[in-house]
């Protein structure tokens, strides 16, 4: 059974304000029980940030005094509420451990949402784009035995595959195939709509923390390979954020933004294996629908409608759940690494036209190299084969196996 959030008051905004002590929490192991929680960590990291620049934004484009004043006390706790959740990472994990980590959100996240995406044409941008960051975690993986001597399974505990997908260099596309077309907010699945919102946060975060921590490599390929990422990620959030309807208005988004909040913590909640974090799922669930009270009544007020005639009466029943995805991923490998995009498009690359603008993308982005390539390269000269941590068997694609003599 899924809960109405609007039937419950939860922790009301004036007293959510913390001090320096509670908010500066005791960090996670650098190797948890569960690799799990880290993804919850980052995943929820991502989803504060979206909501406090949502904010910002919101706070851009209005001119009306009491919403300002509400919007700055409720994104000062968001603000409180993601130092919180992010400060649970690690210090003693490096940026690319953590990457490692991010990738791990990527591919599990964007498989989870698919397998439960009730809508064929979302479902289709979620699987395009999980075939590119399972990718990632792949190039990344091979830096990190590369540059650290690390091996990448130790994080990941084997619950999610490493071996190639779609390769990086066919990612970059030109930007107007970028966009897809939106949903109709009238008719939109309840839970569609909150499975494009946390995307959007999640790889916009992804985004962020890449094009911010790639200069801080000393090794040229590190750097590289960032760069080239990074890139990609931007094109995700591009792909991602052009599947909602731009016709809602700025107080009816704040509305879905806390709604998506509450879902997303009440989900963390109820799969949490460390009691502590639990906990914060917790605290921050109840504040969430205290910011959902106060979205609902900004809403009555200034736009006269009821929250109740923009959301569904109860939220989903089924959590969203970081869990092993491999036979799914497998399977869209399989049947869409050919695909590309032809604006709203997605077409086997053998049938777009030798002309076509993503060939011309191509060459201008890959004409002096690609590090996404060089980096498996480079891995390969300095430990004899690629990293690799297929646990159900060689590659399901026969070109991306490791050659006989590697594995």
């Amino acid at each position: 059974m899924g809960f109405n959030p609007l039937e419950h008051e939860g922790i009301p905004v004036d007293q959510q304000f913390r001090s320096w002590k509670e908010l500066n929490v005791d960090p996670l192991p650098a190797r948890p029980d569960d690799p799990y929680t880290m993804t919850r960590v980052i995943l929820m990291n991502g989803i504060e940030v979206e909501a406090a620049m949502f904010s910002h934004q919101f706070a851009r484009h209005t001119d009306n005094p009491e919403i300002k004043r509400s919007l700055a006390v409720s994104r000062r706790i968001e603000q409180q509420q993601q130092k919180a959740v992010n400060w649970l990472l690690p210090g003693e994990n490096s940026v690319l451990e953590t990457t490692i980590g991010y990738e791990q959100v990527a591919v599990d996240l964007t498989a989870w949402l698919a397998r439960n995406e009730p809508d064929p044409h979302l479902k289709q941008a979620l699987d395009f784009a999980l075939l590119e960051d399972f990718d990632h975690l792949y190039r990344y993986s091979n830096l990190y035995e590369m540059i650290q001597s690390g091996r990448a399974a130790e994080l990941t505990k084997g619950l999610t595959e490493i071996t190639p997908g779609r390769p990086t260099f066919a990612h970059h596309r030109h930007p107007v195939d970028e966009l897809r077309r939106h949903y109709a907010t009238q008719t939109v699945n309840p839970l569609s709509r909150l499975h494009v919102m946390t995307i959007v946060a999640a790889e916009q975060q992804t985004m962020n923390y890449y094009m911010n921590t790639g200069p801080d490599f000393i090794e040229p390929i590190a750097r590289s390979l960032y760069l080239e990422i990074a890139q990609v990620e931007e094109q995700h959030v591009s792909h991602y954020e052009s599947l909602l309807d731009p016709l809602d208005s700025w107080l009816a988004n704040l509305l879905y933004h806390e709604a998506t909040e509450v879902y997303l913590y009440w989900s963390m909640f109820q799969q949490e294996s460390d009691p502590r974090v639990k906990q914060l799922w917790e605290l921050h669930l109840n504040f969430e629908i205290g910011h959902l009270q106060e979205a609902a009544r900004m809403l009555r007020r200034f736009e006269g409608r009821e929250p109740e005639e923009l959301l569904p009466p109860e939220l989903p029943g089924i959590p969203l759940t970081f869990e092993t995805n491999k036979d799914y991923v497998r399977s869209v490998l399989a049947a869409q690494l050919d695909l590309r995009t032809d604006e709203e498009d997605y077409v086997p690359v053998d049938d777009l036209p030798a002309d076509h603008r993503f060939f011309a993308f191509q060459d201008k982005a890959n004409g002096d190299g690609v590090p996404s390539e060089d980096v498996i390269t480079q891995n390969v000269e300095a430990n004899g084969r690629d990293y690799r941590d297929e646990t159900e068997g060689p590659n399901p694609i026969v070109d991306l196996r490791q050659p006989a003599g590697q594995a």
